[in-house]
């Protein structure tokens, strides 16, 4: 089973290693991977504020000049530790025990918004680039789509997925095989920040108890949640859990 999860705006700082952008997944992806690093880094050498804030999601220009680095060049931690966001928060990949990370570095797999779809395990450096935002004339995410969904798929066929990502990376894969998502409710309608804090513990779940199926994962139990409904529709299961 292969775990899709998306990933977070928010990221740590620092790292331990070199970036050698050709070990990350996909190796074949490398030179698009690298026209989109080169579009990224020469916006940031233009130092155009206004496009920077545009690029980064944020207003204040003493925040902006934070990210103002040359990433190719800037020291690399696995992608699993790098995000920080809700999800990772509830995940607490650091304070899991040796087997349940190990775990998580071979079945999760992460989409970037500018390196694509990365292994858990992956090294990567800092960097910052709001969900959506296109890098000149570049839709990142249709970019990706067109470059990695028939690697994805290839590389994906002969195993089972859940899907924990939020809706918008549909738009750099979507299944055409069978797979299955979440949706999470409380008091009769569907949430949104809870849902990020859920996929997190889910993950940490499945995790833990090394999870290789989809039957044996319907078999988990996670505390505050309930189990409402599953609805299938062509290739997508999607189960419905209370929030307790």
């Amino acid at each position: 089973m292969k775990i899709l999860l998306a990933p977070s705006e928010t990221k740590k700082s620092g790292g331990e290693y070199p970036f050698d952008i050709r070990t990350l997944l996909f190796e074949a992806l490398t030179p698009n991977r690298m026209k989109l690093l080169h579009t990224y880094t020469n916006i940031i050498q233009q130092g155009d504020m206004q496009k920077l804030s545009k690029m980064f999601g944020i207003k204040k220009e003493s925040e902006i000049l934070k990210y103002t680095k040359d990433t190719i060049h800037e020291l690399t931690m696995k992608a699993i530790e790098r995000y920080t966001g809700v999800a990772f928060e509830y995940l607490d990949y650091e304070k899991l025990p040796h087997t349940a990370q190990t775990y998580i570095d071979k079945h999760v797999i992460l989409f970037s918004n500018l390196f694509g779809p990365i292994r858990a395990s992956d090294l990567i450096p800092e960097y910052k680039l709001k969900q959506g935002e296109a890098l000149e004339d570049i839709k990142v995410e249709k970019f990706y789509h067109e470059h990695s969904a028939i690697l994805i798929e290839n590389y994906l066929k002969d195993t089972e997925i859940l899907d924990l990502r939020a809706g918008f990376y549909d738009k750099f894969y979507t299944p055409t095989k069978p797979y299955t998502t979440l949706k999470f409710i409380k008091n009769g309608k569907v949430v949104s920040h809870w849902a990020k804090a859920y996929r997190g513990i889910v993950l940490r779940e499945i995790a833990k108890a090394e999870v290789n199926t989809l039957a044996d994962f319907m078999k988990l139990p996670i505390e505050g949640l309930s189990l409402h409904e599953i609805h299938t529709k062509k290739h997508k299961t999607e189960i419905i859990y209370t929030i307790d």
